[in-house]
C-alpha cells in the first residue's frame, strides 16, 4: 500500500512538472526556442539545402533593438557562415535557413556587441535586459570558390564595360595611344597577339605549369615602367613583394587579365593599354592620363581553395 501511494505521488509530482513546463509563458509570442537559446520564427520556408560552414551567403539583413532602435540598417550584404560565437547567435539562425527563407531571429545582446561587433561593453543607452531582433532573408549561397568567380565575373563585365565607355568618349587619345603601343611593339621587334581587351603579353620566363585561380591571394614581384622607359614603381627595388587578391578589383584590369595568363614562377611583360590600367586619370607624379603602361612581373605564388 505504501509502494502504491510513493509512486502515485511521484506520477503526480511529474505532471505537475510537465504541466508548469507547458504552461510557462513564452516571452516572445510566435517564437521557438532552440536548445542553444535561440529564439527564432520563419515567415517563409522553403526546402532544400542549408548553408554549410564556410559558405557564402547573400541576404537582406536588419537588426534593430526593442524593436525600435536601428543597429543595422536594412541592407544587402554578403556574410560568411561561421562557427557559433556563443551559444544561441545569428549563426546558428542563419544555418537553419534555406534559399529563400525570412525569418527573424532574437539573440543574448551582451554577447552579441561582444563577440559580432567587437565591443567589450554594451553602448551607451543599451542595457542587458533589452532585446536584439535580426530580421533576415537569405537571397542565396555559394561555396567560397564559386562565390569568387561569380564576383570576379562580375568585376570583369563591370571592367569590360568601362574600357569600352573609355575608348568611346576618348576616341582621339584611344587612337594615339593604340598607335603609341603598336609603335613600341614594332621599334622593339616585340611579336606578342593582344587579348580580346587589348593587352598584350609576353612571357620571358616559363613557370611550372600550376595557374592562380581568382578569388585568392597572389604575390608578384614587378617593375613597373612608361613606353620612354621610366620606372614609376618596383616592388623589385622594395626588394618586398606584392599581394593582392586576384580578379576582384584591388588591382588595374589589365593586371587581373594578365596574371590569369600566367603560372607559378613565370616571368613575362604586360603591355597595357590606357583604359586598362588608369585611364583618363593621373596616378602619382609620373603617369599621366592615358598612359600605356609596361610591368615586368613574375608569379611568386599563390594560394588555392582547399
Amino acid at each position: 500500500m505504501k509502494k502504491t501511494i510513493f509512486l502515485m505521488a511521484t506520477a503526480a509530482m511529474l505532471m505537475a512538472g510537465a504541466l508548469s513546463a507547458c504552461n510557462e509563458k513564452n516571452p516572445y509570442p510566435g517564437y521557438e526556442k532552440s536548445q542553444n537559446g535561440l529564439y527564432y520564427q520563419f515567415f517563409s520556408q522553403n526546402e532544400g539545402a542549408t548553408p554549410e560552414l564556410g559558405n557564402i551567403m547573400e541576404v537582406t539583413i536588419a537588426c534593430t533593438a526593442n524593436d525600435t532602435t536601428p543597429v543595422i540598417p536594412v541592407v544587402d550584404n554578403v556574410m560568411q557562415l561561421m562557427e557559433s560565437q556563443f551559444a544561441g547567435d545569428i549563426f546558428e539562425g542563419l544555418a537553419m535557413m534555406h534559399k529563400g527563407d525570412s525569418a527573424a531571429f532574437i539573440v543574448n545582446i551582451d554577447s552579441t556587441f561582444r563577440y559580432l561587433m567587437g565591443q567589450p561593453q554594451l553602448p551607451e543607452g543599451f542595457s542587458s535586459t533589452d532585446v536584439m531582433r535580426f530580421n533576415v532573408r537569405l537571397k542565396d549561397f555559394y561555396t567560397e570558390e564559386v562565390y569568387a568567380r561569380k564576383f570576379a565575373d562580375d568585376v570583369k563585365k563591370k571592367n569590360d564595360e568601362r574600357a569600352a565607355m573609355m575608348q568611346e568618349n576618348h576616341p582621339e587619345e584611344t587612337a594615339k595611344a593604340a598607335k603609341q603601343l603598336a609603335d613600341y611593339l614594332s621599334k622593339n621587334k616585340i611579336e606578342a597577339q593582344p587579348t580580346a581587351s587589348g593587352l598584350y603579353y609576353v612571357m620571358t620566363e616559363p613557370g611550372n605549369g600550376e595557374k592562380p585561380v581568382v578569388g585568392k591571394p597572389v604575390t608578384m614581384h614587378y617593375t613597373g615602367k612608361l613606353l620612354d622607359g621610366t620606372v614609376f614603381d618596383s616592388s623589385v627595388e622594395r626588394d618586398v613583394p606584392f599581394q593582392f587578391v586576384l580578379g576582384v578589383g584591388q588591382v588595374i584590369a589589365g593586371w587581373d587579365e594578365g596574371v590569369q595568363l600566367m603560372s607559378k614562377g613565370e616571368k613575362g611583360v604586360l603591355y597595357i593599354p590606357y583604359y586598362l590600367g588608369y585611364g583618363d586619370r593621373q596616378a602619382g607624379d609620373k603617369i599621366v592620363p592615358y598612359s600605356n603602361l609596361i610591368f615586368e612581373v613574375e608569379l611568386i605564388d599563390f594560394e588555392t581553395f582547399e
